[in-house]
């Protein structure tokens, strides 16, 4: 019998995605979905209603705090649905950053005792989040079917709405592309962890997401909307509810930045990847 020989070696090719190795690790692609749905709620009281617990009392205190005190407009949508549509859509952002912008850290473990394709992780982490996601959207359509068989909103469908499974998928793509960027750039410069969190806070109100787009005053509106993640919240709304601002241009601006940050969050992951364990 022959002996067999493998070589073990590092990618040499920084765009080297190992697709094949994606679907070869499928099992663990699950495995890692599973983990993040059932360890995180695991030995809290509420459990997954979670999930739904912190939309509704983030959609409740935007209509307390901008839409009460502040008198921010809605664009004659009811307040319930129109904070729930942006806080469903930010919340998918958030969580998909917030899980891949440490990726090296918090993998550090496993990543330096076995080989497998790192892209499992982040992608395992949009995954996850999506279902979390879904859930809470069935409830943003309770609530929006509510008020439409109460008389407080009336329901016309629009092409867009079927656009919306594309819309999250850029959206989660975003922010995986930028977390990935965020986590290779971590690995190196500490610093980076302690600005995350403010600066997404920051980020959260530079998105139309708790004020329309027709609402920003036209000095700020041009910046607003270099802003990616405009286009595409605004089309989203448009979808369900019917009201927002956006262009054919402004959602191709969005897909290009999508584009280009994929390609570049690949070639610096893959570049950090070889060596990270050196510095983290």
């Amino acid at each position: 019998m022959s002996d067999i020989i493998s070589h073990i070696q590092p990618k040499k090719n920084w765009l080297d995605v190992d697709i094949k190795g994606l679907w070869r690790y499928r099992d663990l692609y699950y495995m890692y979905i599973k983990r993040d749905i059932v360890t995180q709620y695991k030995q809290t009281i509420l459990g997954p209603l979670w999930f739904l617990i912190q939309p509704l009392f983030s959609t409740i205190m935007y209509m307390f705090v901008f839409g009460g005190l502040a008198g921010i407009p809605t664009d004659e949508i009811p307040q319930p649905v129109f904070y729930m549509a942006g806080v469903t859509l930010w919340g998918y952002f958030s969580q998909c950053f917030g899980a891949c912008n440490d990726v090296f850290g918090s993998n550090a473990g496993v990543f330096g005792k076995v080989y497998f394709p790192r892209l499992v992780v982040p992608i395992s982490s949009i995954t996850s989040n999506l279902i979390r996601f879904l859930i809470q959207y069935a409830m943003f359509l309770l609530i929006y079917a509510y008020m439409v068989f109460t008389g407080k909103f009336t329901w016309s469908f629009n092409i867009w709405f079927l656009m919306s499974p594309v819309l999250v998928l850029m959206t989660g793509l975003l922010a995986m592309s930028w977390g990935l960027i965020i986590s290779s750039m971590t690995t190196k410069y500490r610093d980076l962890k302690f600005l995350i969190g403010f600066g997404v806070q920051l980020y959260m109100y530079a998105t139309p997401l708790i004020y329309p787009l027709s609402f920003a005053p036209e000095k700020y509106r041009y910046w607003i909307e270099l802003n990616p993640l405009t286009p595409i919240f605004e089309a989203y709304k448009y979808g369900c509810l019917g009201s927002g601002t956006f262009t054919g241009e402004g959602l191709l601006y969005s897909g290009i930045v999508l584009c280009v940050s994929l390609f570049f969050s690949v070639i610096i992951f893959n570049h950090t990847e070889q060596r990270f364990m050196d510095t983290v």
